[in-house]
């Protein structure tokens, strides 16, 4: 498969032509043209990317440039399986989670998180998570945005005890099930936290992990699988989304399932120009390397979704925050943006002032769930003021806004697990398609290990 530099390939220079053209280019010249094409409908999802700073021929372009980095090869390599991972000799395999037809390992592990889950929520009162990264912001999101509250479910991430003294107020350890979300049972953070719900009284743990010997000499009943094809950013579809089913009940996880896979199939066979994941990624590499804007803001317009920024952080930047390619070369061009972002409409009275009139460019993805009216009022009408702005004359300078600003809407129709599943699997594809843009490994994260490393020799010092 290719794993030139994209600056090898014609497109590339071709794009930084065109850039400079466009970089003249206002929005108000863009959206008054009634023939500008510029949204598509597939798996539920409509986006909208006619407020982006592009026209058909970068866009051209741009798929140009994924056909020349032979994206349809290293697609099929995801989709079926293929070592990806390189850097760890591992597939990256989460689509197999959510499959119609997933191997039968994650048959049995649904199978048999259905049963379980059922069982917990008949039996215990309290459910506390214990897992950070990717062991713990999918499952968080999810249980946020969809809890049906028959069962109180809480999450404790840092090593920081008043993170899981909150978790634990006002439960009983008779009342509570702890479950331990750690692939190798020896994640730093997360066994702190095991250890120190053993002295507060836990009675009842389950574990995700692979090591099933170290789980069960903790004390563990239940052990749940993880496995090396799952990157742990990716997992939330996994038995990492356990404490999360326990929340929202076993049918709205297997709806969640069935929303990633409607655009898993959309991604696998919609032309790129008409591909949704493919075309946020292609978007977010314009913006990035041929506009030269930095950041990128995610803007829910959803209090259900007001943990979708923090998590979509781990997504793209860990995955894609690299600085050499996937030969181990230095890379000589940006790879994946700052990502930051809040819910609207308190982000509109918090850093808004920023987007608007800030001397910053921030692309933005606006997600609008349509069916409040005033919330969908609202982030249109923002994503509008972005692109727009006025130049009226009468107006002091200080209240003119400048305008120019891209950003795009994605629209699904309310809150609901099959929605959540389609928007996680969305944004999990757009990664893969701009690593490989950028012919980057997306599925490793070595940068996280140094700080690890150093944090252990200080402790070790110090006892």
């Amino acid at each position: 498969m290719n794993t030139t530099a994209p600056t090898d390939c014609n497109a590339w220079t071709q794009l930084a032509e065109q850039a400079e053209s466009w970089k003249g280019v206002h929005l108000r010249e863009l959206l008054a043209d009634p023939s500008r094409k510029a949204v598509v409908e597939a798996a539920g999802v409509r986006y909208d990317y006619s407020r982006q700073r592009l026209g058909a021929l970068p866009l051209r372009l741009l798929t140009h440039l994924a056909e020349q980095r032979g994206f349809a090869d290293w697609r099929n390599a995801l989709l079926s399986a293929q070592e990806v991972n390189d850097t760890e000799n591992r597939a990256a395999w989460h689509t197999a989670l959510r499959s119609s037809n997933p191997p039968s390992e994650v048959r049995e592990t649904l199978e048999r998180m259905r049963t379980l889950a059922g069982q917990v929520r008949g039996r215990f009162k309290r459910v506390i998570n214990l897992g950070t990264g990717g062991s713990d912001l999918g499952p968080r999101l999810l249980a946020d945005a969809l809890s049906d509250h028959r069962l109180d479910v809480r999450f404790a991430a840092n090593v920081d005890p008043h993170d899981l003294e909150r978790a634990l107020d006002g439960a009983r350890p008779d009342e509570t099930l702890f479950v331990i979300a750690s692939k190798t049972f020896t994640t730093q953070e997360t066994m702190a936290n095991a250890e120190a719900a053993k002295r507060w009284g836990g009675k009842h743990f389950y574990a995700v992990s692979s090591n099933v010997e170290l789980a069960r000499k903790f004390g563990v009943t239940e052990v749940l699988p993880m496995w090396d094809w799952v990157g742990g950013r990716f997992s939330v579809w996994s038995a990492v989304g356990f404490s999360a089913m326990c929340a929202i009940g076993p049918d709205a996880f297997a709806e969640f399932h069935a929303g990633g896979r409607e655009v898993d199939d959309h991604f696998a066979r919609a032309p790129l120009e008409k591909n949704i994941p493919v075309l946020m990624a292609l978007i977010g590499v314009w913006n990035t390397n041929f506009l030269g804007l930095p950041t990128h803001a995610v803007l829910p317009y959803s209090n259900a979704l007001r943990l979708l920024p923090p998590y979509l952080q781990q997504l793209e930047m860990e995955s894609n925050g690299k600085r050499v390619d996937r030969m181990g070369r230095t890379v000589s061009y940006a790879t994946a943006p700052i990502l930051w972002g809040g819910e609207g409409t308190v982000s509109q009275h918090s850093f808004h002032q920023l987007l608007h009139q800030g001397t910053h460019i921030v692309p933005a993805d606006f997600i609008e769930l349509g069916l409040e009216k005033n919330l969908s009022a609202n982030c249109r009408a923002q994503a509008d003021a972005l692109a727009l702005g006025t130049d009226d004359p009468k107006l002091p300078p200080h209240k003119r806004y400048p305008g120019n600003r891209p950003s795009s809407m994605l629209t699904l129709q309310g809150v609901n697990a099959r929605n959540l599943g389609r928007l996680i699997a969305l944004y999990e594809h757009k990664v893969f398609t701009q690593g490989v843009v950028w012919n980057i490994n997306s599925f490793d994260q070595w940068g996280v290990e140094l700080g690890k490393q150093m944090a252990k020799e200080i402790l070790t010092r110090r006892s």
